[in-house]
């Protein structure tokens, strides 16, 4: 992803866009879509350990937002923290699978059948904090 970025530049909302004859299998894209580089170096420097878990993103919700003054930074942040909330949802919510729009933008489908964009979620929260990720999570996980 830091390779992609430095190419084209901050994605402006789509976090990834996967394409080609092959397209990755489940576990490989949920292993490309949770790599979340900048996030977890972020988080590392906050002393914020990513598990995975419900519990790490009230961790990353506590964490002082000093990328709020860059514009690039909210906007890489926010692809990570929404991909990471979109690991966190597939590894712990039954039936929680990653899916990819046709314009390679992911999102996590639900077992009810609703699609939940966490890129987008993820820019909210990194621009302004709200909704917490924590709280989102909490809202999906009851669906």
């Amino acid at each position: 992803m830091g390779n992609w970025r430095k190419k084209h530049g901050p994605s402006l909302g789509v976090a990834v866009a996967v394409a080609g004859e092959d397209p990755p299998g489940p576990g490989d894209l949920a292993d490309l879509l949770s790599a979340c580089e900048l996030l977890r170096a972020q988080a590392a420097e906050a002393d914020v350990r990513l598990d995975e878990s419900a519990a790490s993103l009230e961790a990353l919700d506590q964490m002082l937002p000093g990328w709020r003054d860059d514009a690039e930074k909210v906007s890489d942040l926010g692809n990570d923290a929404g991909l990471y909330l979109g690991t966190v949802v597939v590894r712990t919510v039954p039936g929680a699978v990653w899916e990819l729009w046709p314009n390679g933008h992911p999102v996590v489908r639900l077992a009810s059948g609703r699609e939940f964009d966490v890129v987008a979620a993820g820019l909210a929260w990194a621009d302004t904090g709200v909704p917490e990720l924590s709280q989102l999570y909490a809202e999906v996980a009851e669906s």
